[in-house]
């Protein structure tokens, strides 16, 4: 299931219901809570949206590759041109609950700074609990992020204050219309000049190839990873048989308003949907990256999932024909929920992924060839 860059409701970010400390403005708070029309409870400019310090921090990923040549080489020289494909699958279940959104020209008309470098933005959604969660994150976090006033100049924080609008958004549209209960994780990967950036609340997942390389772009947040568990009981909220509350197998998430204990109406609780976010200076060395539903990494590592792809690719070099192998050979292995891949790669119609060959090693024998000759005697008599 497609996703595509709608026309969900909330207005653009301004600097009503900004922080001080450089965290995403709270779209709970002041005359920004009043931009959506319905209120949400409470009167305007109520109580601040708190975070936990977990929530706020932003990874700048500096993975060293060998490499003729320099960085600065790369800086200069390298400037990534994406095509990209994608694939689901409903899978064993009866209803299809993913959505994805691929964009390779995400801005047309506006480029960072007018600089020309490319920006492209993609995304994954796992719903849970119905699918209207997962197409209204598909469909407006998009939009979010592309009226933010601090995008692309910063990316990090514009971004993150897209998941938190969208997830407000997506409250005020269930108290309109309580069928829409539902929730979703959010993943989202950007091209922005030579800068991959990727935010992640939930369990999908992002791996780069950085020559023939998986380099993990998110963390997975489950219930029970020891960071997300100190946040969630510090929030207030418990961690049973690895699930939040007892209810839910993640610990961030877009949506879920109709699930006691884990949001109240100031954005406060033990679920969050504000992503991790990484951010990745690309080089000529890197040559995709994977996103990925919950279901598609239940079955495949993440060195694993870049081999096939590389494989794949060196066999068509079509990245939406290798999402749906990627996807086919999913099922083969028994997933057991829906399915949706994204693959992004960082050079326009290149040559396919090389192949890697390591070099043989030198054997040195221990052993003079005068002995070797005798060894060889000694044995064909013993055995004769």
């Amino acid at each position: 299931m497609e996703g595509s860059l709608g026309d969900g409701g909330g207005g653009a970010v301004g600097k009503n219901g900004e922080r001080s400390d450089g965290r995403p403005p709270n779209p709970f708070a002041g005359a920004y809570r009043q931009s959506y029309g319905v209120a949400l409870g409470g009167s305007p400019g109520g109580a601040t949206l708190i975070r936990h310090d977990s929530l706020t921090k932003t990874e700048v990923l500096d993975v060293t590759v060998e490499d003729e040549k320099s960085n600065e080489d790369f800086e200069t020289d390298f400037l990534p041109i994406v095509r990209s494909g994608a694939w689901a699958d409903i899978g064993i279940r009866p209803t299809m609950e993913d959505a994805y959104v691929c964009c390779d020209n995400f801005i047309q008309d506006y480029g960072p700074k007018n600089s020309g470098a490319p920006t492209a933005f993609y995304g994954v959604f796992d719903g849970h609990g119905g699918k209207h969660a997962a197409d209204f994150a598909c469909s407006n976090l998009p939009r979010f992020l592309l009226e933010d006033e601090d995008f692309p100049g910063e990316i990090e924080r514009a971004v993150a204050s897209a998941f938190l609008q969208t997830d407000a958004a997506f409250a005020e549209a269930c108290s309109v219309n309580s069928s829409l209960a539902s929730g979703t994780t959010a993943l989202a990967a950007l091209v922005v000049g030579r800068s991959l950036v990727v935010a992640n609340a939930g369990d999908c997942r992002a791996v780069l190839c950085r020559r023939g390389k998986a380099i993990d772009m998110s963390h997975d947040h489950k219930p029970d990873r020891s960071e997300e568990r100190k946040r969630i009981e510090a929030l207030g909220g418990f961690v049973c048989d690895d699930y939040l509350n007892g209810l839910l197998n993640v610990a961030r998430a877009i949506g879920d308003w109709h699930v006691d204990g884990m949001k109240d109406r100031d954005g406060l609780g033990p679920l969050s949907a504000e992503p991790e976010v990484m951010t990745m200076r690309l080089t000529e060395e890197d040559e995709f990256v994977i996103l990925g539903c919950d279901g598609f990494w239940d079955v495949f590592r993440s060195q694993n999932a870049v081999d096939m792809a590389r494989r794949k690719l060196q066999e068509h070099n079509d990245p939406t024909t290798c999402c749906k192998e990627l996807v086919d050979e999913a099922l083969k292995r028994e997933s057991s929920d829906n399915l949706a891949v994204v693959l992004v790669c960082f050079q326009s119609n290149p040559p396919p992924p090389p192949v890697l060959t390591a070099p043989r090693p030198r054997v040195r024998r221990s052993i003079s060839g005068e002995g070797l000759r005798e060894l060889r005697s000694f044995l064909d008599g013993w055995s004769g």
